[in-house]
């Protein structure tokens, strides 16, 4: 956890009711005006290579800065039944939040995405992480966050994810579609470990939290307005489904 997240989430709580009433009006009020937040989301054309059509689910898993931003945007995606917060790229008895955040595990906070390739294909999926969910050009950090467990990193689960990936990455940078070169980077055979149940449905759960509505939200309004097709009210939610 960097220093700058530890003061915002111990001043927030130790807010009183009345905090929390205003920063509630203020947060239904963002709904109904402009997304505004420390980073824009970019239009960018679909990939020109995708996965085969499938049926049945597959998974992908990014890492694009604090995972709370991440699950929140693609609980919002159509074909998708589930998006689960947690660590990738370390070791299984290493990944808990205080540990990984010393940036010294090779773990990256990530979102292990479900989905129904019939209804959503991995590109289309990649075209959402770098179009609106994260920004590809920090190297190391997103926006307050700072490390390497905040890199921008696509875990490819198998040769034909790292291809399409690999194939996105260099179309989009000789577009040049953002203002500095893509960094994500790209890691396969890596394991992801779920993440503590606190950090599950954060953005849903906790939609008035002062990074929530700064950094966040306007990644989910983004999505509605940048991919209509693609964007479900709803969201799916992990502790949902977990208890049902």
């Amino acid at each position: 956890m960097t220093a700058i997240r530890q003061q915002k989430r111990s001043s927030t709580f130790a807010k009183g009711a009345l905090a929390a009433l205003v920063l509630t009006v203020a947060a239904a009020a963002f709904w109904q005006t402009p997304a505004v937040s420390a980073e824009d989301a970019v239009v960018i054309p679909p990939p020109a290579m995708d996965e085969k059509a499938a049926s049945g689910s597959e998974t992908a898993v990014f890492a694009g800065g604090c995972f709370w931003g991440v699950q929140g945007v693609f609980q919002h995606v159509k074909g998708v039944s589930k998006a689960v917060s947690g660590y990738t790229g370390g070791s299984k008895e290493n990944a808990v939040y205080e540990v990984v955040g010393t940036g010294s595990t090779g773990h990256a906070e990530s979102v292990e995405i479900t989905y129904d390739p019939s209804q959503v294909t991995y590109g289309q999926l990649l075209q959402v992480y770098f179009s609106v969910a994260h920004n590809p050009t920090q190297l190391n950090y997103q926006g307050p966050d700072h490390g390497t467990q905040y890199r921008s990193t696509i875990f490819a689960g198998n040769d034909e994810q790292k291809k399409v990936a690999a194939s996105y990455i260099a179309q989009l940078d000789k577009a040049k579609v953002f203002s500095q070169p893509i960094v994500t980077t790209l890691e396969t055979g890596k394991t992801f470990y779920p993440a503590e149940d606190y950090h599950q449905d954060f953005l849903t759960l906790n939609p008035t939290y002062p990074y929530i509505v700064y950094n966040d939200l306007p990644k989910v309004a983004n999505l509605k307005t940048l991919f209509p097709k693609l964007y479900s009210e709803k969201p799916v939610l992990v502790l949902a489904s977990s208890k049902s």
